[in-house]
């Protein structure tokens, strides 16, 4: 039997990337226009408009540090809130399934990060790398997270 547990920290830290990769992604399109634009219109959406523009802004830095593994769980927790603000107040009053109110990105993206912000940003990341300096310099660890935050990171 192949021992898959060795393998759960790069996976975690691969899907942290893929998936801050993606949202990363739906923030530059609706930003900028570029990518097709908010919802394939090919449009971006108008400055500071609430929630449109505000919620492409969380994308795009959340996003972004997600991707990079950068104060990864902050980020983790403040894009799940936002995409669950989204299911709730923009596509659940339309019907109450994902599959009736085209709700499954908000909601996959919602359980997505909520995942990453309690399991951590996994070996491959800003934040592995920088508490591994603060160790070997004797400043203590930056991040004070359990043990699961370091799945497969070198002690």
């Amino acid at each position: 039997m192949i021992p898959l547990d060795r393998f759960s920290g790069p996976v975690l830290s691969l899907f942290r990337i893929v998936t801050g990769l993606l949202f990363g992604c739906h923030g530059t399109a609706s930003m900028f226009g570029v990518f097709g634009g908010v919802r394939g219109t090919g449009q971006a959406v108008d400055l500071l408009a609430w929630p449109g523009w505000w919620a492409a802004l969380i994308q795009l830095v959340c996003g972004g540090l997600v991707l990079a593994g950068l104060f990864t769980r902050v980020n983790a927790v403040l894009a799940s809130g936002s995409m669950a603000y989204a299911y709730f107040v923009v596509h659940q009053p339309d019907a109450l399934l994902p599959l009736q109110n085209d709700g499954e990105p908000a909601a996959i993206y919602c359980w997505a990060f909520l995942l990453i912000a309690v399991l951590g940003p996994g070996p491959w990341s800003l934040d592995a790398l920088l508490n591994r300096r603060a160790r070997h310099t004797g400043r203590g660890a930056v991040d004070k997270a359990p043990a699961l935050s370091r799945i497969g990171s070198a002690t």
